[in-house]
């Protein structure tokens, strides 16, 4: 019977002692830490590995994650400084620095950290227009993040980052926005058509001026070359006639040939010979006798024949040249002024 009993106290007793060792060896992973009180007071903070605290005097508390952690919360409404509503959607990344702060500093350091965050994006988005608030979402989360680290810093945490997931304006706000931006890209797709125009009306129009000048270039040469042309036609005929040496009443006889052909022209302009006309042959006959050189035989043994044919066929070419510019002019109507040479 005792000795039952001295097994069964034995048997106890080993129990207690591996209990005892059990709740006096703890172990911590890594980046956690665990807070120790003695006797209802702070002791100390367990590290990352094997550590030994006295079983039933020391207190050791649940493990306090060290790594960055991300904390997404629920769209929050704000009031932008334009009275408009819209919900935003935050992220936060934070990390706890000090165990010991962050576990009796703050009861409930997420908690904390949400409220204080929703407070400060209100206040931050509150001197904001909606304009601005969707244009300066770095600007918010750089205020945000100032204001946050500041804040959690004495609960031993630190803020690394704030993003603004999402702004999300009313409906209304959004059905304006799309006018606006269709409305933007309609102008945009105007311009950019007027200016592809524009330019292919400038590309048309230097085009049609290069070619006017290359137009107008080969009619200058062609005209050019045209009159060179009838320059050395005119040089050639001359100087056939000078080698010829013509005599002076030829080309009186020949003058007055044409003379009819131009008065039965069908126009209604007829020529008028005045009797200077005469004595103006005469004078180009002279220019001609003093410009052609004679040659000796026509200079010295003229042919007295020669020279009377070609007075009569002279005379006749006046006659004929006096009845058509007469004919001439009673066609007209229009009686002559002088009398035909």
């Amino acid at each position: 019977m005792e000795a039952s009993a001295f097994l069964i106290a034995g048997v106890i007793v080993a129990l207690l002692a591996v209990f005892t060792v059990v709740r006096a060896v703890r172990i911590v992973p890594q980046a956690r830490a665990r807070n120790v009180e003695r006797l209802g007071r702070y002791h100390r903070t367990l590290k990352p590995g094997l550590s030994v605290v006295i079983p039933y005097i020391d207190r050791v508390y649940p493990v306090i994650d060290l790594r960055e952690q991300v904390v997404s919360f629920k769209p929050q409404p704000v009031i932008t400084e334009d009275n408009l509503v819209v919900e935003i959607d935050t992220v936060l990344y934070f990390q706890v620095t000090d165990p010991r702060a962050a576990f009796y500093e703050i009861a409930n350091f997420l908690q904390a950290v949400e409220q204080l965050t929703v407070t400060t994006l209100r206040n931050v988005v509150g001197s904001m227009d909606l304009e601005k608030t969707l244009t300066s979402r770095d600007t918010i989360n750089s205020q945000l993040r100032g204001v946050l680290d500041e804040a959690t810093g004495k609960w031993g945490l630190r803020v690394n980052r704030v993003e603004i997931k999402a702004i999300d304006p009313p409906q209304s706000i959004k059905d304006a926005m799309q006018k606006q931006m269709r409305a933007e890209r309609d102008k945009r797709a105007a311009i950019l058509g007027a200016e592809g125009q524009r330019q292919s009306q400038i590309l048309t129009a230097e085009g049609d001026k290069q070619a006017a000048v290359l137009r107008a270039e080969g009619n200058r040469t062609a005209e050019i070359l045209k009159a060179e042309g009838q320059s050395r036609a005119i040089d050639e005929v001359f100087q056939a006639v000078h080698r010829n040496d013509p005599d002076p009443k030829l080309l009186a006889y020949q003058y007055l040939q044409v003379l009819p052909q131009l008065a039965q022209g069908s126009g209604s302009t007829f020529w008028v010979i005045p009797s200077e006309v005469t004595s103006a042959l005469q004078g180009v006959s002279r220019a001609f006798t003093e410009a052609l050189p004679q040659s000796p035989a026509t200079r010295e043994s003229p042919s007295d024949d020669g020279a009377a044919q070609a007075a009569s066929d002279t005379a006749q070419a006046a006659e004929a040249a006096a009845q058509a510019l007469a004919d001439a002019a009673r066609a007209n109507g229009v009686p002559p002024e002088g009398h035909a040479a």
